[in-house]
């Protein structure tokens, strides 16, 4: 969110001409008779002159106010609010409600509005009484300078200092916060969407059949899955399924750039999406930040040598399903192109929206000469990881006995 800084404007002031002084006086009956004599051809003409200058500098004063008066007299008479309230601000009346107010109205403050723009949306909103009576209130509180953009509950018929009081808290924005984990997969993103937010699933649904309106990559081929990043967003009122989903696809896209993917994909020899790929996969296989780059090794070793993956993670999104670490003979035999059993290589794309760790780890992976790995642990998400199938099936072995007597299994 970002804050405003709150201007005001300036108001129409009232000018003052400060009287002419006449001319200096002579004391003494000897002064009087001369002054006297001297204005006794041109005191008339002198005594007009400057009597003249006096009124019509009266004159010339009050005419900027005038002119102004009417000027915004015929404003407000061709139906401008904000001009009667101009002509109140200059009369010195700001009428303003008694309040507290009944009702809601869901109000925005917008970027850049100053403390007038804020005063006449609130009254055109019915929230205030006059444009002045919030000016007043905001001009006397400096919080006024940090209002944040953002949507409001307000009440018709406020006080403006109560009207006031709303906008400078913080707390009192009305947004959601919408949280994606890391490995989310799109089912569950339009779940947590229809559950955190007014967005209905139906309309995420709906922004998912028009994948270019979203602002896919080219190398997504229309896929949105693994391109929605998790992270925590906020929803604001009125905020669209295609918007917030463009958000997130913008996210990865950003996440990218910043990672430089597509230069260190192509220096191991893999596309954009391929390494999103695997970064999905990581984010099923392994539990712990220090095993990511081992797991991404022994995925790419296998990869360098022939080997099906064997992902049982890949087997369980062919297989639609979620929560569970082991996988049937039946599961593993399912024909989907996902089914890293089935087929070789890697799955046609990712399983899940990969966060920046397990990307980070499929740019960068260990050293090593692994092709196994297993989590043995399910609590600690200790992994173990073996060259050999030997050494695999003793590591199996220690899962199945921690299996037995623990119920994370």
């Amino acid at each position: 969110m970002s804050n405003l800084s709150i201007g005001f404007e300036p108001e129409e002031g009232q000018g003052s001409a400060a009287p002419e002084e006449d001319g200096p006086r002579t004391s003494g009956r000897g002064g009087a008779r001369s002054a006297g004599r001297r204005a006794g051809s041109r005191s008339g003409s002198r005594a007009g002159r400057r009597s003249g200058r006096r009124s019509h500098g009266r004159f010339r004063g009050c005419l900027p106010l005038l002119l102004v008066l009417v000027l915004l007299l015929v404003a407000a008479w061709l139906g401008g609010g904000w001009a009667v309230d101009k002509v109140k601000q200059v009369m010195g009346e700001n009428p303003d409600y008694a309040g507290p107010g009944s009702g809601s109205v869901t109000f925005q403050v917008h970027q850049g509005d100053t403390a007038s723009i804020i005063g006449r949306n609130l009254k055109a909103a019915g929230v205030v009484k006059s444009v002045g009576a919030f000016t007043d209130a905001a001009m006397s509180d400096e919080r006024s300078r940090g209002i944040q953009v953002g949507y409001y509950l307000m009440k018709k018929e406020m006080k403006a200092s109560d009207a006031l009081a709303v906008l400078v808290n913080p707390k009192n924005l009305i947004q959601a916060r919408l949280t994606i984990p890391e490995g989310y997969r799109v089912k569950d993103i339009v779940k947590a969407i229809d559950a955190k937010t007014d967005i209905k699933a139906a309309q995420v649904q709906a922004a998912l059949k028009n994948p270019e309106a979203l602002g896919l990559p080219a190398e997504a081929k229309g896929n949105v899955e693994g391109y929605l990043f998790p992270a925590t967003y906020t929803v604001v009122p009125g905020e669209t399924a295609e918007q917030l989903l463009s958000l997130m696809v913008k996210k990865t896209v950003q996440v990218e750039k910043q990672l430089d993917l597509a230069a260190k994909a192509q220096a191991l020899g893999y596309t954009p999406e391929q390494i999103l790929t695997v970064a999905s996969i990581l984010e099923y296989e392994g539990s712990r930040a220090e095993d990511y780059p081992k797991i991404a090794r022994a995925i790419y070793n296998r990869l360098d040598q022939g080997m099906a993956l064997q992902s049982d993670a890949t087997v369980a999104y062919a297989n639609n399903l979620e929560g569970t670490v082991w996988t049937t003979q039946a599961q593993r035999d399912n024909p989907s192109p996902y089914n890293t059993y089935v087929h070789t290589g890697l799955p046609p794309g990712p399983i899940g929206s990969p966060g920046e760790k397990t990307i980070e780890a499929a740019l960068n992976p260990a050293e090593g000469s692994w092709l196994y790995w297993l989590v043995v642990n399910l609590r600690t998400g200790e992994t173990r990881f073996n060259t050999s199938y030997e050494g695999h099936l003793k590591d199996k072995a220690v899962l199945q006995e921690y299996c037995k007597t623990s119920d994370a299994c």
